[in-house]
């Protein structure tokens, strides 16, 4: 048996399970899960998040604004950068260990219950998703929280959290990832992760290419359930490149918010404000309230977002950002060359095997063209990682010369080379951009002393 009393054992035995990668396709070990816990899963009111990029972004935006309006919050996300913790807070702060542990330990032996269930029944015990997802439930009933923002882990129809129901369901971008288990295209992708939208919710959506868009209309009517969708009913009006961030006017769905400080990059983070915008309008007001504009700016001028074009060192500047899609490249990319004055670009890049490498290697040639040089090929400590050397044919297929590109398998090692090199002729101006996977991001912060 493992020790009780460290965040560290009930990881291990989280891990003991099967990975996140293999998350399984049911939904009955969830519900049962709730049924002997006392339904933890209705004791609080829902945000809902699906979406291929910028759920968690969205999610502690959301998140900012609730706590503005003084209400207490849980928010539960994946993965996580360095703590387990992470992916479950309260008010805006990891859980406690103690905390963690404490109800961990409470439910334990009815996770055990389901697992001889289950195993009696010759399917796979709890996943390590569907595990965890139960314990954020039972944090939050414990606590209480007033409000949770729960970001999906994959898909929708049969994801774990989908035990849950939203009061409002939000759907950030979709594009093409996670194809082996959503399908193969944007169609089949919105059809999975339209299962999050329930009677009574509410939807908002942000805006989606032409088939994702008509399968969540379709969705919303089928349920009967007011929507609101990016670029129709609501969105960002201006921007402007500020210090450290951006300064927004955002359409909501009820009322107009100017002079809106996002210490965020990029025109995606932007539109991942006015998504947060809208859903807490629907969450607050079912969309006919307008929220006070003050408390709008105070919960979004506090918001952060590790390892989203995050800088992590200066002299020279090191960004962090956990793109792991073509999708994600292309908008980090973006960011970086619009808030950032560099001479010359340095990447690092490492990517999990279930990833497309080649694409996201290519949005990043093609984005970053001008300032781009070398390149260091790496991988993370995970499993998961494609090995540094077998990133080479995409990053020459995406045009990248082999002259330009160096293969480190340790990340240590991958972070001195790219520091070196942005420091050569003693050019002040240049950047190291770290991509490619969270798994990357998360071991360079810690590398990095983040």
């Amino acid at each position: 048996m493992f020790d009780k009393f460290s965040v560290e054992s009930v990881y291990a035995e989280l891990l003991s399970r099967a990975p996140e990668n293999k998350m399984e396709p049911r939904m009955a070990p969830m519900i049962r899960a709730m049924e002997i816990l006392g339904e933890p899963n209705k004791a609080f009111p829902i945000i809902h998040l699906t979406g291929t990029n910028g759920k968690t972004s969205t999610a502690r935006m959301v998140e900012g604004i609730l706590r503005a309006h003084e209400l207490r919050t849980g928010r539960y996300t994946s993965p996580h950068l360095s703590s387990v913790t992470e992916r479950i807070s309260i008010d805006g702060e990891p859980v406690s260990d103690e905390t963690f542990v404490r109800i961990w330990d409470e439910i334990r032996p009815f996770l055990e219950i389901i697992d001889g269930e289950l195993e009696a029944a010759g399917d796979p015990r709890l996943t390590y998703f569907e595990s965890i997802t139960i314990l954020a439930f039972a944090v939050f009933a414990d606590e209480p929280v007033d409000v949770a923002i729960i970001e999906v882990g994959l898909g929708g129809i049969t994801d774990a959290t989908n035990v849950g129901d939203g009061q409002v369901a939000v759907v950030t971008p979709i594009s093409l990832d996670h194809t082996e288990l959503l399908g193969d295209t944007e169609y089949d992708i919105a059809l999975e992760k339209s299962g999050i939208i329930k009677p009574g919710g509410f939807l908002i959506s942000a805006a989606q290419p032409q088939e994702a868009a008509q399968v969540l209309l379709e969705k919303a009517r089928e349920v009967g359930v007011e929507f609101r969708f990016e670029g129709v009913e609501f969105g960002v009006e201006t921007r402007t490149i500020g210090v450290g961030g951006q300064v927004l006017s955002i359409n909501g769905i009820a009322g107009r918010y100017e002079e809106l400080l996002l210490p965020l990059h990029g025109a995606h983070q932007a539109q991942n404000a006015a998504v947060a915008v809208a859903a807490v309008e629907a969450f607050i007001g079912g969309g006919t309230r307008e929220l006070d504009a003050a408390v709008v700016r105070e919960g979004l001028r506090t918001v952060t977002s590790p390892g989203r074009i995050e800088v992590v060192r200066t002299a020279p500047s090191i960004i962090v950002d956990a793109a792991h899609n073509a999708a994600g490249a292309k908008a980090a990319a973006a960011a970086v060359k619009e808030a950032f004055d560099f001479s010359r670009l340095i990447l690092v890049v490492g990517v999990l095997q279930d990833k497309d490498a080649g694409a996201i290697l290519a949005e990043l040639h093609e984005e970053l063209g001008g300032i781009l040089e070398d390149i260091c090929l790496t991988q993370s400590t995970s499993p998961r990682a494609i090995p540094a050397a077998e990133l080479l044919q995409d990053a020459l297929a995406a045009g990248f010369a082999e002259e330009n590109v160096h293969i480190a398998e340790r990340l240590d090692d991958a972070l001195e080379w790219a520091v070196m090199k942005a420091e050569e002729n003693n050019d002040l101006a240049g950047g190291i951009l770290i991509t490619g996977s969270i798994t990357v991001v998360g071991e360079a912060r810690t590398l990095l002393g983040k």
